[in-house]
């Protein structure tokens, strides 16, 4: 299963938190924002991006409900 979400990891806390709840994955996530794809278990790779603008989340899980429910403050509504 691909779980896909727009994030919005707007201050140095946010991105470091999310990475800190990648890292505790043993699955591949990954951000994407233009062109520019990076590995979401990277602190440097997140902090490459325009903190500005939303980021595009990709997990490759077998349930993405414990992930969903763990970076629901991330999601941009």
């Amino acid at each position: 299963m691909m779980l896909t979400k727009i994030l919005l990891l707007d201050t140095i806390d946010k991105v470091r938190d999310f990475v800190d709840i990648a890292n505790t994955k043993d699955y591949k996530i990954t951000l994407k924002s233009g062109d520019t794809i990076v590995d979401g278990k990277s602190i440097i790779s997140v902090f490459s991006f325009d903190l500005t603008k939303p980021i595009e989340m990709e997990a490759e899980c077998k349930s993405g409900f414990e992930l969903s429910r763990q970076i629901d403050r991330f999601v941009l509504k």
